[in-house]
This record gives structure tokens, sequence and C-alpha cells, in this order.
């Protein structure tokens, strides 16, 4: 299996599970309560750990108390943290999940002042060991050098770009990456997909893949696309789709989409054809959704 090094934030997640969102202004008695590690590049580490990956994280670790259940979160899920930059006095940021069991969905809040993996940071690691280099699409200003000093220093190694939200200057580090993994929210973020998307969701996916692929024509660009399942193309043009695969009950969506994205690095790595991998990553998800918490995925689901 490969050896994978993810560059992200780690989150101290909070999670209140209740019977129902709460209204404004209400008091209301949780479920159940857990404490979770979470952050997007940590938990698609996490995934694709149990998949047989050796993975390492790369971050910001605050030394206070939250930062030792991360690291032991970390460490329990056979996370590597030897890329890791401390940061003195700092505070671990925190993430305030409403998860609502009647559907699955979460509601969060998330507050951090702790300063960001720097490409300063990343620069002084030895990229040689990894066989596949994955980023979180965030500070956007660090993460360009990040990416540049990876394609000039190791060409050979895969690299892949998860692009949630629409960040501003996020768009045109297309180039730098070979899998490219997009939200549904981050597509609809332009306009003309979210107007074609109000008639016909598949014909804006593949709007949006297009316009992608015009950017970035050697590359795999992939969707996630809600209960549609997802989509993807690469450079022969021609549009795959999955459908979604949901569990007899959805238990708890949060982490989905990171779970969704360790599936698409791991069938790349095996060779499989888009169309395979991209089932493989909604199987993956669909039955991350049916169970709380990243640990203790079924195998089953990684199978083509």
């Amino acid at each position: 299996m490969a050896r994978i090094l993810g560059i992200g934030i780690a989150v101290l997640d909070i999670v209140n599970q209740v019977d129902g969102y709460p209204e404004e202004d209400s008091e209301i008695r949780a479920l159940a309560q857990d404490i979770r590690r979470g952050g997007n590049a940590a938990n698609t580490l996490t995934v694709l750990a149990q998949l047989g990956h050796r993975c390492h994280w790369a971050g910001t670790l605050a030394d206070d108390l939250a930062s030792q259940v991360i690291e032991e979160a970390l460490a329990a899920a056979r996370v590597a943290t030897d890329c890791v930059r401390p940061v003195k006095g700092g505070h671990t940021p925190t993430s305030c999940i409403t998860l609502n069991r009647r559907n699955g969905s979460r509601t969060i809040v998330h507050h951090r002042d702790l300063p960001e993996y720097a490409a300063a940071d990343f620069l002084r690691l030895d990229l040689t060991p990894f066989d596949w280099l994955h980023f979180e699409g965030r500070n956007v200003a660090e993460l360009t050098q990040m990416l540049r000093h990876a394609r000039h220093t190791c060409p050979d190694t895969p690299r892949s770009l998860e692009l949630e939200k629409p960040r501003e200057g996020l768009a045109p580090l297309v180039v730098e990456a070979d899998l490219l993994l997009y939200s549904r929210p981050y597509a609809l973020a332009q306009g003309a997909i979210a107007a074609l998307a109000e008639r016909d969701e598949a014909a804006a996916a593949e709007a949006f893949l297009l316009g992608q692929l015009s950017m970035a024509p050697e590359a795999l660009h992939v969707v996630s696309w809600g209960e549609q399942g997802a989509y993807a193309m690469g450079p022969d043009h021609r549009l795959q789709h999955s459908p979604a695969f949901p569990p007899q009950q959805v238990v708890d969506t949060l982490g989905a989409g990171d779970t969704f994205n360790a599936g698409m690095i791991h069938a790349t790595l095996a060779g499989l054809p888009l169309a395979d991998g991209l089932r493989l990553a909604c199987r993956l998800a669909g039955d991350k959704v049916g169970r709380p918490g990243l640990l203790g995925l079924d195998p089953a689901a990684a199978q083509a």
C-alpha cells in the first residue's frame, strides 16, 4: 500500500446528538454527546489508514489539553504526526456540532485562532518517501507555494486537492494537482451552474466538470453531488456518474465528503478505471453515513 501525506487542519469536534434541530432561543436535552478529532484532511487520512495505507498528517497543533486528545485520536487511527508543527501558547480549534438523528444532518459552529501550517513548514519536509500528497483547499497563499514546491521537487508524485469551499484565489490552483475533488456547494458557487442545476442536475455537473477540465486537461476531476451521487471526468471528456448508496438509516453525515475523497484517492492509487473508482468512493461514503464516526468502516464497501 501507499505512503500518503495529508496537509490540512485538525479540530476538536464536540458533537451533540439531538432528536430534531432546536429552534432559536430554545433549550433541549442532547440524546448523546461525544468528542472527536475532526478536520478534512485528517479525516481523509483516517479512512485511508483503514484501507491499509501508511498515513502522515502535516498541520499545526497547540500545546493545550485538547491537542492531546487530537494526538491520541490520530495515533489510534494509525495516522503519524511526525510532520506536525507545534505552536506554543496556541489554542486548539473547536467545532460545536449539532447532529440531528432524524435525518443525519449536521450544523457546525467553528472557532479557530491557531496559525495554520505554513509553506515554510512544508518546504522543510522530505517529500521523497511519499507516494501521494493530499492537500486541503485552504490557507490559499501558503497552499500555492506548497503545491508548486511539490510539483517542482517531486513531479512524479501524484497530488490531490480538495476544493470544498469557494475561497478567493483557490480556483487557479487546479493546474497544480492530478486529482481534483470538488463539493457540490463549490460548483454551485458559480452562478451559471447554479441556475442550470435548478433545471437539470446532471447537466450542471457536466458543465462544471467541462469547465474545470479546460483549465487542467490532464487531471481527473470529481465532484460529489449529494443525494445524486457523484460525477467525474478525465482527459477523455467522458462524463462518469455513480449513484449514491444510502444505508438503511442515515446516522451521521459528518465526514462523509472526507470519506468519499479517501475512496477516490485509494481507487486512483489502485489504478482503477474512473467509473469504478467513483462507484467505490460512493459506496464507502454510503457505509460511513450509516454509522457514527469514521472508525470501523466495512472493508467490503471499498470494493468497486
